[in-house]
């Protein structure tokens, strides 16, 4: 990934990290200051319409994270192009950041084209990390003790959730379509994703959180999340190499397997060794700084065995949501969260090019009808997991498959690190996006006909008559 590509360029110019700038190490003395301009620029941008489009989304009563998406389509390569990059195909003049730097510096076409691609590398590198603090906060919200409760059926929901859309997918564009096998592979992956975030919230609002059907929806989608980010890490592995070795794979899912587990049943030694050097600090930061440190260096761990730093960054979630301190470091965690993953959402929307679905550009047609095909999938590849449901008669199966319909953030992780890596063309890029965006605008209000009344919350330490017992 593009994470790998800047490391490899920064490690090259460490003899100069005592410069006001080490992250521009690499860019000529005089523009370094011009580049920061740009990256400066760049995230007011980015803010600016992450805010804005977060906003309007709730209006609506749509998940925030796809007005940030949104506000990404309509400042990006599709529309406005405040904020592009160089694989986009456009070039500096077409930047709209680089325009107004080029009117007070008054660059060179050389030195214009330099600032561009190291403003887009930083940048670059801002959204990777943006998506590791992602993976993080995910990981620390999949409470593991509830996966405990739900038990086998949420495996079952689960794992017809993750097989039924990778398979047919995959195998849909391989045979159809006539896609590659890598980026047929990475579109099923895409396709394996449920958003917890999204799901929860609206059964909450319904006041069926804690009924059978919804302790099944969320334990399952946070085994779709854990099996979703292996097979992810899998697939970005596969894609590096450009091939589809069978050893290779087995090793990959092997290590990510093994990886992830291991890190979850060595959890209770890592969160004794947290909780002990978390007491013996006294000063700012005692709690967030070590979790920090943890996640980034299970990340490391998780890229050095050539598996995707996500990876790592997940399990370090899963790990540190069993100590003692998981109250207070979600809520340490959410505004480094609301700082640096807006970055990652937006620039997912930047990079999508919807003009590739013109439908009045012939060749692009192709390309809406693997939009099309992949949205039918996605749907009817959930739908099918509530009639895996065993042994609970009267169970309402509509209502568990459609609330495993939402993609949401998960599914644009997919989207942005396959885009980041090159195995997917801009056609199927945005192919996925919308698949995203559409099931996840879909599937609140059609979980409110699949429940149908909804019922009122219980107040505060009454239990539920639908609860688990």
């Amino acid at each position: 990934m593009f994470l790998n590509h800047t490391i490899t360029a920064l490690s090259s110019g460490m003899p100069s990290l005592v410069a006001p700038i080490p992250l521009l190490a690499t860019v000529e003395a005089e523009n370094a200051p011009i580049v920061l301009s740009a990256v400066l620029l760049s995230l007011v941008v980015i803010y600016l319409a992450s805010k804005l489009g977060a906003e309007v989304a709730l209006k609506f009563d749509f998940p925030p994270v796809l007005g940030e998406l949104v506000a990404g389509v309509i400042v990006g390569v599709s529309a406005l192009h405040l904020v592009v990059f160089p694989g986009s195909g456009l070039s500096a003049t077409d930047s709209g950041i680089m325009t107004v730097l080029q009117s007070i510096n008054h660059l060179s076409p050389a030195a214009l084209t330099s600032v561009f691609e190291s403003q887009s590398e930083v940048i670059s590198v801002l959204a990777e990390l943006g998506v590791i603090v992602l993976l993080f906060e995910i990981g620390l919200e999949s409470d593991l003790r509830q996966l405990k409760e739900v038990g086998v059926q949420a495996v079952v929901v689960a794992c017809a959730g993750v097989g039924v859309p990778f398979a047919a997918g995959t195998a849909g564009l391989m045979i159809i379509f006539h896609t590659p096998a890598i980026p047929a592979i990475f579109a099923g992956a895409a396709l394996t994703a449920t958003s917890i975030g999204i799901t929860s919230k609206v059964l909450s609002e319904l006041g069926r959180l804690k009924s059978k059907e919804g302790q099944i929806i969320v334990g399952a989608a946070v085994i779709d999340d854990v099996l979703g980010i292996i097979v992810l890490a899998v697939v970005a592995s596969l894609a590096k190499t450009g091939e589809i070795d069978v050893v290779n794979v087995i090793y990959l899912i092997v290590s990510a397997s093994v990886f992830l587990l291991g890190s979850i049943l060595l959890g209770g030694i890592f969160n004794k060794s947290f909780t002990a050097v978390v007491e013996k600090l006294k000063t700012r930061g005692n709690i967030v700084i070590p979790a920090f440190i943890f996640a980034l260096f299970m990340a490391f761990l998780a890229n050095a065995i050539h598996l995707e730093a996500i990876l790592g960054a997940f399990a370090a979630g899963l790990v540190l949501d069993e100590s003692d301190a998981r109250n207070e470091l979600d809520e340490l965690v959410k505004p480094i969260a609301d700082i640096v993953v807006p970055i990652f959402f937006v620039t997912v929307g930047t990079r999508a090019d919807l003009g590739v679905l013109n439908p009045t550009v012939p060749d692009n047609r192709a390309g809406l009808l693997i939009a099309a095909f992949l949205i039918v999938v996605a749907i009817l590849g959930k739908l099918v997991t509530g009639w895996v449901v065993f042994g609970l008669p009267g169970i309402n199966r509509l209502a568990i498959g459609v609330g495993m319909v939402p993609r949401g953030e998960v599914g644009l992780v997919f989207a942005g690190i396959g885009s980041a890596s090159g195995a997917l063309d801009k056609p199927l890029e945005v192919s996925i996006i919308i698949m995203v965006i559409l099931t996840t605008f879909l599937a609140p209000p059609f979980l409110r006909i699949a429940f149908g009344d909804t019922v009122e919350p219980p107040a505060t330490g009454e239990p539920s008559s639908e609860q688990i017992v």
